[in-house]
């Protein structure tokens, strides 16, 4: 029997769309081999998440007026069912997952005809976006654990759907042992959350828990919740991952699952444990600022386009954690204004990070798509012949860059503007690390740039570099689509994020217990963080002195001064026809940030290998970069789990005396560890 509130339309119309999700999973494994199966199967995905867009936007502009919608059905643990909530925070992160699903999805069906195994990327993409939606409106914690391992389960197959190649083999391994590490912590919070049962949020959100009890479940939320997002330490696993799947996939992976792992943080932190502790923003605060810097200097120095796009990820998912931790500690001090412009900030950039890194993604894929190649050492040239993806690509390398008066600048000025609050904090210790992460924050910003000013020109400027370059074409019209779709979605968010603002504010009231000051009423759609005294920004300004000046720059050069000037072939400095090789590559192109940052961090070296004396020939050069994070802790770890499964494999050989006397000794020191517990 299926039990619900009174006005809970909205989230059994999610619920429905979500069934025919997984109805299309079923369908597509029969569909698959077919000529028009893939297609049919996406178009489904499409028409289902623009609906249940749709419908989560309306239920987010209701704002208070919206209440929370609850669905109980008899599915699950039994006498506890499973439980579905639809809360504002819940509508925010639906939206975001199922835009980023109807845009990969659109794409996905020009995309697909390139796809070499079909049948292991159709079946299981609707299940994918089935796990995610159900994680966000999950309303108890076995419900949420389930959905959350079918999401993780659906990825997975995703990212294997090339498992003959051995790197996608490691790559769906490490993912799977991550993804369980990761399960086992939230396992574990949960289980400290409601020690006596009661598994409902709503019945978690009523107990009294005492500061040591919260702070467990606090840190291992954020284990739990932050190995799905890619913070550091725990972000090994997206490199390897995202580059192997399909790009539509990994656009969704990226843009989309981390989304959902925050929000897993954000239900926990702000919602289930109550009030923060002053030390749960410090945490925070300081592992957002090394995933910021970590991330990008990684991505700097990657000559792969789709693990650079990764690395990207892993930087911007530490600004999102930076966002939250300043909302964490304003709300500790009282400060539930600037908790607000903090938390919004977060909000704000999980919005945009989803818009402009799927945009970004779907531009690798369409270059993977008609070169075969990601290295970008093979690339080059292909803004001539791939000029719709070119101009897309640029747009998403600008708006990850915080270039305005595209999106990703916004939310990152307004977490810079909750940073300049600070000193109104009463705790000397954040006085002085949240100026330190503003550094690094600035720090990550500056190398972004640089990063895309690589990609974006090895990739599409300059001379092809082999062979498939000079041949590549632009991707299919829907792939076009999808990616012209989000450069549009780009802009609007950039220039009119007021409306954002104000449409998040009930819930940021909700959360924080406060709320910016109203957007709408400003002239020229300016951004008033606090008060516009202080700061202000006007992105329509912005927007329209860039495009004036874009333009007359343009009329300029192509009316003006070419008349004014006479042709004639540039200056070759003695070699007519210039070799491609001549070109800066994508490791010389990030010596500088290598020399400076990776011999501490990376332990980059290079050598130059000359010819022999009284030889002719040409002198070879290799760069050698490595991950010590990786070296460091996961590969002991790794040896020590070798060590340990080698010793345990010797109890297969036991007696019958010997196993009964391990079973004693188990029972012993196990009834002894809840003596002590209680």
């Amino acid at each position: 029997m299926i039990e619900a509130t009174a006005s809970s339309h909205a989230l059994t119309g999610v619920l429905c769309g979500i069934a025919v999700l997984l109805g299309a999973a079923v369908f597509g494994a029969y569909a698959a081999p077919k000529r028009f199966g893939p297609a049919i199967v996406y178009g489904i995905c499409l028409a289902v998440c623009l609906g249940l867009a749709g419908a989560s936007l309306a239920f987010l502009l209701g704002g208070v007026h919206s209440g929370v919608q609850t669905v109980s059905l008899p599915i699950g643990l039994p006498w506890v069912g499973a439980h579905f909530d639809l809360d504002l925070l819940a509508a925010f992160f639906l939206f975001v997952v199922d835009l980023g699903g109807a845009t990969a999805s659109l794409y996905g069906i020009g995309y697909g005809a390139h796809e070499g195994s079909p049948g292991r990327v159709v079946p299981f993409f609707p299940a994918f976006l089935a796990g995610m939606n159900l994680v966000v409106l999950a309303g108890d914690a076995f419900t949420y654990l389930l959905s959350w391992e079918f999401m993780s389960l659906g990825s997975w197959a995703l990212v294997m759907a090339h498992h003959r190649e051995a790197d996608n083999r490691r790559a769906g391994y490490l993912y799977l042992v991550m993804a369980s590490f990761g399960t086992l912590a939230l396992l574990l919070a949960f289980g400290l959350i409601a020690p006596d049962g009661g598994y409902r949020f709503a019945e978690m959100r009523a107990l009294d828990r005492d500061a040591l009890r919260s702070g467990l479940v606090f840190c291992l939320a954020l284990i739990g919740c932050g190995s799905k997002a890619g913070i550091v330490p725990l972000h090994a696993w997206l490199p390897l991952a995202h580059p192997a799947a399909p790009s539509h996939v990994s656009a969704l992976m990226s843009g989309v699952m981390t989304k959902v792992a925050i929000y897993g943080f954000v239900r926990i932190a702000f919602d289930l444990l109550g009030a923060p502790a002053n030390w749960w923003s410090v945490v925070v605060l300081s592992i957002g600022g090394v995933t910021a810097v970590l991330g990008v200097l990684q991505a700097t120095l990657q000559d792969d386009l789709k693990r650079l796009l990764a690395y990207s990820t892993v930087e911007n998912v530490g600004i999102v954690f930076v966002g939250l931790g300043l909302a964490l500690a304003f709300e500790a001090g009282g400060l539930k204004w600037a908790a607000a412009l903090a938390f919004v900030a977060a909000l704000l950039h999980v919005l945009n990070h989803s818009l402009f890194k799927s945009l970004l993604f779907y531009g690798a894929g369409a270059v993977h798509a008609s070169t075969h190649e990601r290295d970008m050492e093979h690339l080059g040239g292909l803004i001539h012949r791939m000029p719709v993806t070119a101009f897309a690509f640029l747009i998403g390398a600008m708006a990850v860059s915080a270039l305005p008066p595209l999106n990703g600048f916004v939310s990152e000025w307004l977490t810079f503007q909750a940073i300049l609050v600070s000193p109104q904090l009463a705790a000397w210790g954040l006085k002085f690390l949240i100026p330190a992460v503003g550094a690094m924050l600035a720090l990550a910003a500056a190398l972004a740039a640089a990063c895309f000013v690589k990609a974006f020109g090895l990739a599409f400027l300059g001379r092809p570099r082999s062979a498939a370059s000079q041949l590549a074409h632009d991707a299919r019209p829907t792939s076009l689509a999808a990616m012209v779709i989000l450069v549009v979605l780009c802009v609007a968010a950039g220039i009119v994020p007021g409306y954002v603002i104000d449409a998040l504010a009930p819930l940021t009231d909700a959360f924080v217990g406060g709320r910016m000051p109203p957007q709408a009423d400003q002239s020229w759609l300016t951004i008033v963080p606090i008060d516009a005294a202080r700061s202000s920004y006007n992105p329509f300004v912005v927007f329209l002195f860039a495009a004036l000046a874009a333009s007359l720059a343009a009329f300029v050069i192509h009316r003006v001064a070419s008349r004014a000037i006479r042709r004639a072939p540039a200056w070759d400095c003695g070699f007519p026809d210039a070799s491609p090789a001549l070109q800066y590559s994508a490791s010389s192109f990030a010596q500088p940030i290598r020399r400076v940052f990776g011999t501490l961090l990376f332990r980059a070296k290079e050598r130059v290998a000359f010819a022999k004396p009284g030889e002719v020939g040409a002198a070879h050069f290799s760069v050698s970069v490595r991950d010590v994070l990786w070296e460091s802790l996961y590969l002991p770890l790794a040896r020590l789990v070798e060590f340990v499964s080698e010793r345990a494999n010797r109890t297969q050989t036991l007696t019958i005396r010997q196993y009964l006397g391990l079973v004693f000794i188990t029972l012993v020191s196990l009834l002894g560890l809840l003596a002590l517990w209680q």
